[in-house]
């Protein structure tokens, strides 16, 4: 959520931000107006109070000099009414503000590229060269139905179409690469693991902005009024919801958990094997840190997540994601996309954001300064990484002619020492 005084002070402000998104700027004016009826009848309502108190007095002075007071007991009472009448239309205009102010995305930093699609995307990085082959690569599909490393169609009949079923080493595979991840983030880059809840309320889901925005995404549970988590990014950034956090800043949080997604209008794009599925496994990196360092722990985010690509010897490149690309709580964000052979397309694996304090002001969560004031956290999170596509690029890039695949080093440990799926 933006900070009503920036829409009260530099209105323009969030007008070129939201020009930035392609998003409409109609909402500034609508947020302006209701800011100004609801500290209008705020007013009024004081003002009332005011002379009720006043008026008040006044009844207990009278009746002492033996006056009639019927006339100023029926002018508290009107008062009174008014009040009551006004606090209803204050709630009322309160909550319309609200919902408006919920409904407006964060505003791109400066940094962030300018453009309306993907197409405006600028590319900062490449790690790597694509492979080359003696034969044509094999799809992932084909390469781990062959190998029995996964089963579409039974996961079809038992859920539906999205949602894998990971077998024998297939399934082994997926274990090794989460241990693998977690190690790596908890024993080398300073993060503490966490093993959340996979269910959140709507509060949750509000904080770190899921909702009201991408409602038709999620997976929700009618009866408990729950949802499945998109991501890990929920349940870990709203640890510290509604609270004054009393360690020292930065805090560095990983979790692994699987993600549940709708991916509602994403029929037609990749959504063959495990290019694009409703249920995944993930690493998430979470970062709470003071305004003035979020910047620069983006850029160590980003190379959090690069590392365990690096350290699996893949071929990747960076994104830096245009205003109209960028999620709607993002300011400024970063993808890493895996090169896949077999698909020859390059695959999102990891987006790495900047919030500022959008999500910390819908969540509210704050910190004490060095001089004790309360103040809102930056928050930052990042996947590290996602599994369905790193196994994609994994056994598309490992495959061997005669069908086989060859991992990566750093994960043979972690198979117990199997560095070649045959």
């Amino acid at each position: 959520m933006l900070d009503i005084k920036l829409l009260r002070e530099n209105p323009d402000v969030v007008r070129k931000g939201l020009e930035k998104r392609g998003a409409s700027v109609d909402v500034v004016d609508s947020v302006l107006t209701l800011d100004e009826d609801r500290r209008a009848i705020l007013t009024k309502v004081e003002s009332l109070k005011g002379e009720r108190n006043k008026v008040s007095k006044e009844i207990g002075a009278a009746k002492k000099r033996g006056d009639d007071t019927s006339a100023i007991q029926a002018s508290v009472r009107s008062m009174g009414e008014e009040i009551s009448a006004l606090d209803k239309q204050a709630l009322v205009v309160t909550e319309n503000l609200q919902s408006v102010m919920l409904s407006i995305p964060n505003i791109p930093h400066e940094t962030t590229p300018v453009g309306m699609d993907e197409s405006a995307n600028k590319e900062i990085k490449q790690y790597g060269e694509p492979k080359s082959f003696n034969f044509e690569p094999k799809t992932h599909i084909e390469i781990g139905e062959n190998l029995k490393l996964f089963d579409f169609a039974r996961a079809a009949r038992m859920t539906g179409a999205g949602f894998p079923l990971f077998t024998g080493v297939g399934a082994r595979l997926e274990r090794a690469l989460i241990q693998f991840m977690l190690d790596l983030h908890t024993t080398e880059h300073g993060y503490l693991e966490v093993s959340p809840p996979f269910l959140c309320n709507a509060d949750a889901m509000t904080g770190t902005g899921q909702l009201p925005k991408m409602a038709e995404d999620m997976y929700r549970l009618g009866e408990d009024d729950l949802y499945l988590i998109p991501t890990a990014e929920v349940p870990v950034t709203n640890i510290y919801r509604q609270e004054i956090i009393d360690q020292e800043l930065p805090v560095y949080l990983t979790a692994y958990t699987p993600c549940f997604r709708r991916e509602a209008g994403a029929a037609g794009k990749m959504t063959r094997g495990l290019l694009r599925v409703h249920q995944f496994d993930k690493v998430e990196m979470v970062k709470y840190v003071e305004p003035s360092k979020s910047d620069e722990e983006l850029e160590l985010l980003l190379g959090n997540a690069e590392e365990v690509l690096q350290r699996l010897g893949l071929c990747y490149r960076i994104l830096s994601l245009c205003s109209g690309d960028i999620s709607f709580a993002a300011s400024k964000c970063y993808d890493l996309e895996l090169w896949a052979p077999g698909q020859k397309a390059w695959l999102e694996v990891s987006s790495c954001s900047n919030f500022r304090d959008f999500q910390a002001r819908r969540a509210g969560i704050r910190y004490r300064d060095e001089n004790g004031k309360v103040q809102f956290v930056h928050t930052l999170n990042g996947s590290g990484v996602a599994l369905p596509r790193l196994v994609v690029a994994i056994l598309e890039n490992g495959q061997q002619e005669d069908g086989s695949v060859v991992l990566p080093d750093a994960i043979v440990p972690y198979m117990g020492g199997v560095a070649v799926i045959s």
